[in-house]
């Protein structure tokens, strides 16, 4: 499913990129359209940081074709239309932060005056210092800076809030839901899945180079097919839990029971069926977190023929 409105304005269209016999990507086929803020997840080695370099024409695909605003990358990535983060790469050193995005903007084909970049980005109080004085906090900031220091319409970025703080975390993606407000495409990979979840209209899930998913945050809670059902009740008996239908993962401290079940209404019956009555009763959807390890392991144990994982 998309969120955006209009042509894409980035496809990937059966896109592969093979390092020998490694698979990096497999087959990759999807859509991005304007306006959306779209989390690419996926475990280490899943190619996520592939699939960004591809886009940004930095690694050519095996198979496959990638077209971003009707061009080729190498082209949409020259026009200015595109700004980027990634985690590989250093900043000049011995340069100020108003000196390094000042350089940048004058490189671009549709500059942002450095000021209002800075402002934009978060980093005008840290204008006059040196880049190579930076913490790693700052120095993703000042990264996010140099991918905006141009109007582009698409932002790309590669784990963006490594080594930040929670409250520096917070300020950027306050900042960045400001650049998503006026009309930008965003699309950001993170290993951070709480970010993706308060942050991203739709979700790009993938593994082994293959998309599993895509949805919003909700759709790929319930894409996983279980729910959590958590009460209170004495002298459990465990044996009898672990009996409840569609029953995933069971989990007991002392009186206190977590179950995740694939039908909590039929769960919750077999328990009150049985004479038991439980108290502090709670249902809900899985975490983006636990959804996503669902998905994942369910596709690991797939390519292995083996069954699915507990999730935990």
């Amino acid at each position: 499913m998309t969120t955006g409105n209009g042509a894409p304005i980035v496809t990937f269209d059966n896109v592969s990129k093979y390092y020998g016999a490694l698979k990096a990507v497999d087959g990759l086929s999807l859509e991005l359209r304007g306006g959306e803020t779209v989390a690419l997840l996926g475990p280490n080695g899943a190619g996520k940081s592939t699939s960004l370099d591809m886009l940004l024409a930095l690694r050519k695909p095996t198979a496959g074709k990638i077209t971003m605003f009707g061009q080729d990358p190498y082209h949409a990535v020259k026009s200015g239309r595109v700004g980027a983060m990634l985690q590989s790469g250093g900043l000049m050193p011995e340069v100020t932060v108003r000196e390094l995005v000042t350089l940048v903007a004058g490189f671009h084909t549709r500059p942002v005056a450095p000021d209002i970049t800075m402002r934009r980005a978060g980093i005008a109080e840290i204008a006059d210092q040196r880049v190579d004085k930076l913490s790693g906090g700052q120095t993703q900031r000042v990264r996010f800076a140099l991918a905006i220091a141009g109007e582009s319409e698409l932002i790309v970025l590669d784990e963006p809030t490594t080594a930040m703080d929670v409250e520096t975390r917070r300020l950027f993606w306050a900042n960045m839901k400001a650049e998503a407000a006026e009309g930008r495409t965003v699309l950001f990979a993170t290993h951070y899945l709480e970010e993706a979840d308060h942050a991203a209209d739709r979700i790009l899930v993938i593994n082994r180079g293959r998309l599993l998913a895509d949805g919003t945050p909700d759709e790929i809670k319930e894409r996983a097919g279980a729910r959590r059902l958590a009460f209170r009740l004495p002298a459990v008996d465990e044996a009898f839990l672990l009996r409840l239908p569609g029953l995933v993962n069971l989990e007991v401290r002392g009186d206190f029971v977590q179950l995740q079940v694939t039908d909590s209404d039929a769960a919750l019956y077999a328990v009150l069926d049985a004479g038991y009555r439980p108290h502090e009763i709670e249902v809900a959807s899985l975490g983006l977190e636990q959804a996503f390890i669902a998905i994942t392991s369910q596709d690991d144990a797939d390519a292995a023929g083996e069954p699915a994982k507990e999730m935990i």
